[in-house]
C-alpha cells in the first residue's frame, strides 16, 4: 500500500486484533476468502436493479454473484425469497418499514433498555419520526422472561401493523410461538430482526423463526454469521411481500448495490453451509455458558439470569461498584474488548451505564473452548475487582496476549 498513514493504521489494527481478545457480541473475524471478495474488481461495477433487470450493461458476472448469494441465503434460512442488497442492518430495517407500513402506522417492539434494538423505533432514529412505535418489556429482568400477556394486551389496544422480535442485548430465547400467535390475533406482520443470532440459526444451534411462522426476517451479515458488514431481508413465502421489499430497497432507499460486498456475502453463506459451521454455532453457546458459570460463582448479576445465546449482559455497577464505561476502559487496557451497555431500567446514562455486554462469537472463531472462555471470564473479574492495581493489570495483559497468540485468527474456515 502506497499510503503509509493508512497502512500504518491498518497494521496497528491487525496487531491489536491478533494480540487481544474480541468479546463484543456483534463482532467477528472473516476468512481470507471473504476479504478477497471485498477487495475484488467488483467494487468497480455499478449494478442498479436486480439480476436480469439491471439499468446498466455489463452485468453477466454481477448477476451470477448476486444469484449465488440469494440462493445460498434461502438455503441457509429455509425461505423462498432473499434480498441481499441492503447496505447494513439499519437500512434493511428501514426498507422493511417502508415496504410494509404507511407513515403513522403502529409497530410493537422491544424497549431498548430491556435489550431491544436502536432501529426498532428509538426516538433518536428516523423511523421513530415516521411511524408510531410502542413497547414491550421483560416481565422479570432476573430471569429474562418476556411478559407475553402484557404484550397481548398492548397489541390488542394499539393494533400494530407490525410486531418486531429481535434484540441487541437480550440473552434469552424468545417464545416464537407465543409471539406469532399474538401477531396473528391482531393481524400484524410477524417480523424478526435476527442480526445477532443469524449465525446461530444458520448453524442450527437455535430454532429458525420461520419454522414458527414468522413472516419476514432482517439481519446483518456479520456478527455470528461471520460474513462482511452488510444487511439482508428474508421472506418466508409471501411473494407479494417480497416484491414490495425489493422495491423499497431499490429504487426506494438505495441506488447501486455494493457488488464486492454481495460477493463476500455469497462466500460467507457458502462457508455457513459447510457442516463445520454447525459445530461452530453450537460451540458459541457452550462457551457463553462457561463464562456464565464463572460470573455466577463470582456473584456477578447477569440480566436475564444468564444466557441462552451468544451474549451476556452483566450489571457491573450493581455487583462491583464500577460503571460500564470504566469497565470497558480498564478491560481495553489489558487487551479484552467489550462494550458498555445499559441494563433494564438503568438509573445511569447510556454513555456511562451500569452494564457491560460481551459474547463468544469471535473467540470461538479463534478456536476457544469452554476452558479458555472460563479463564477469560476469571481474568475479566480479576481486573474489574482490581482496576487500580498496575501489577495485576500488567500480569493479566501478558496472559491475555499469550492466550490470543496461542489461538491465532484463522485464515480459512472450510
Amino acid at each position: 500500500m502506497k499510503d503509509s498513514e493508512v497502512y500504518n493504521a491498518i497494521a496497528g489494527e491487525e496487531k491489536r486484533q491478533a494480540e487481544g481478545l474480541e468479546l463484543i457480541p456483534s463482532e467477528n473475524y472473516v476468512s481470507r476468502a471473504v476479504r478477497e471478495a471485498l477487495g475484488s474488481v467488483l467494487t468497480n461495477k455499478y449494478s442498479e436493479g436486480y439480476p436480469g433487470a439491471r439499468y446498466y450493461g455489463g452485468q453477466e458476472y454481477t448477476d451470477i454473484v448476486e444469484n449465488l448469494a440469494r440462493k445460498r441465503a434461502k438455503e441457509l434460512f429455509n425461505c423462498k425469497y432473499a434480498n441481499v442488497q441492503p447496505l447494513s442492518g439499519a437500512p434493511a430495517n428501514l426498507a422493511l418499514y417502508a415496504a410494509l407500513l404507511e407513515p403513522g402506522d403502529t409497530v410493537l417492539g422491544m424497549d431498548l433498555s430491556h435489550g431491544g434494538h436502536l432501529t426498532h423505533g428509538h426516538p433518536v432514529t428516523l423511523p421513530a419520526k415516521i411511524y408510531n412505535f410502542v413497547r414491550y418489556k421483560m416481565k422479570n429482568a432476573e430471569t429474562g422472561e418476556i411478559d407475553y400477556e402484557e404484550m397481548r394486551k398492548v397489541a390488542k389496544k394499539e393494533q400494530p401493523k407490525m410486531m418486531l422480535a429481535g434484540y441487541s442485548a437480550y440473552s434469552r430465547e424468545v417464545d416464537y410461538d407465543a409471539f406469532v400467535s399474538i401477531a396473528r390475533e391482531v393481524g400484524a406482520v410477524a417480523a424478526f430482526d435476527i442480526a445477532h443470532i443469524a449465525g446461530l440459526i444458520a448453524g442450527k444451534a437455535v430454532r429458525n423463526p420461520f419454522d414458527a411462522g414468522f413472516d419476514v426476517m432482517t439481519t446483518t451479515t456479520h456478527k455470528t454469521l461471520r460474513g462482511p458488514r452488510g444487511g439482508m431481508i428474508l421472506v418466508r413465502e409471501d411473494e407479494t411481500m417480497a416484491k414490495k421489499i425489493d422495491k423499497a430497497v431499490f429504487p426506494g432507499l438505495q441506488g447501486g448495490p455494493h457488488m464486492n460486498v454481495i460477493a463476500a456475502k455469497a462466500v460467507a453463506f457458502g462457508e455457513a453451509l459447510h457442516p463445520g459451521f454447525q459445530t461452530y454455532a453450537t460451540q458459541i453457546l457452550k462457551n457463553a455458558k462457561a463464562m456464565e458459570t464463572v460470573l455466577r460463582k463470582s456473584d456477578i448479576r447477569m440480566l436475564g439470569g444468564g444466557t441462552s445465546n451468544h451474549l451476556i449482559l452483566a450489571d457491573v455497577y450493581g455487583s462491583l461498584g464500577i460503571t460500564g464505561a470504566e469497565a470497558e476502559n480498564v478491560l481495553d487496557e489489558v487487551g479484552i474488548t467489550l462494550n458498555k451497555n445499559v441494563i433494564a431500567d438503568d438509573p445511569r446514562k447510556p454513555l456511562d451505564p451500569s452494564g457491560i455486554r460481551f459474547g463468544t462469537p469471535a473467540i470461538t472463531t479463534r478456536g476457544f473452548g469452554e476452558e479458555e472462555c472460563a479463564r477469560v471470564a476469571e481474568l475479566m473479574i480479576e481486573i474489574l475487582r482490581n482496576k487500580d492495581n498496575e501489577d495485576i493489570k500488567k500480569r493479566v495483559k501478558e496472559e491475555v496476549k499469550a492466550l490470543a497468540l496461542r489461538f491465532p485468527i484463522p485464515e480459512s474456515f472450510v
